[in-house]
């Protein structure tokens, strides 16, 4: 019998309730838990949102074993899940963190903080958030499967990707809030299917509905196929991973093991 993993990919517009947000949150996980999820994925910004930025960002920031992170805990553990969410974490004072967490039953799984801030399509979101340090990836292990966290504009970067990847990754979960625009959407889906090809990994992303997200939070397979999607509605998409796949794929198509380059960090 084939040995799999459901994960959910949970499409919603977070605001600046956040009480609201985790209400919303706790639907979703209960919706995809019904489905068989065992981990779910929500956007980033996903304890709080507001557009354009402003001074509020700062004020509605927390940290890592603050209100939003026990709430999400207390989620997980009902429902025997992992939830994956964006989080606005106090930063230095002037400007937050915009910060990716896992939290299961026990507690906080892994965190990543945005490395590739949005300061391109007319946008300047170092304006209000702090670049989080070059690191080795944090990773964790869940039903079978190593997963690694990227955010949104992250996904323009291929060697997020390797580095991942390198650290043991199975499958990239990317919580974004990619901004419509012209083209942004093909944009979207085809650095989704890129990332998963090129490392032949699985990839999840959950983004936030239109007007100002694209929606489409999918699901795709190491060779690229899209496995389930969430078209521009608030709801939840899962697929379940066949785990066995990411070794049948590796052998037939070896480019991880055939690279002769590797990555390095540029200084800031």
């Amino acid at each position: 019998m084939t040995e799999t993993l459901a994960i959910g990919v949970a499409q919603f517009a977070p605001t600046t309730d956040t009480a609201a947000n985790l209400e919303a949150i706790a639907d979703l996980v209960a919706t995809a838990s019904s489905r068989g999820a065992r981990l779910v994925v929500f956007p980033e910004y996903s304890s709080y949102f507001v557009d354009p930025f402003d001074g509020s960002l700062a004020e509605s920031a927390e940290s890592l074993d603050g209100p939003f992170v026990r709430s999400l805990a207390e989620i997980a553990r009902r429902h025997e899940v992992v939830v994956v969410a964006g989080l606005l974490e106090s930063g230095d004072g002037q400007r937050i963190r915009n910060t990716v967490v896992a939290v299961g039953a026990s507690g906080l799984l892994a965190h990543y903080r945005k490395l590739h801030l949005y300061d391109a399509f007319g946008q300047r979101e170092s304006d209000w958030v702090q670049a989080g340090e070059v690191a080795p990836p944090q990773t964790f292990a869940h039903g079978g499967l190593r997963f690694g966290l990227m955010t949104c504009y992250d996904l323009r970067f291929p060697e997020v990707g390797r580095l991942l990847v390198d650290a043991g990754a199975d499958v990239f979960l990317v919580p974004a809030e990619w901004v419509r625009g012209p083209l942004k959407e093909h944009h979207w889906r085809t650095l989704l299917h890129a990332r998963a090809i090129e490392n032949t990994v699985y990839v999840a992303a959950a983004d936030h509905p239109p007007p100002l997200g694209v929606g489409h939070s999918l699901i795709v397979d190491p060779q690229g196929v899209e496995l389930a999607a969430v078209g521009t509605a608030t709801d939840v998409a899962v697929a379940h991973l066949d785990i066995g796949a990411l070794e049948r794929v590796r052998r037939v198509n070896p480019s991880l093991r055939l690279r002769r380059l590797g990555v390095v960090a540029r200084e800031s």
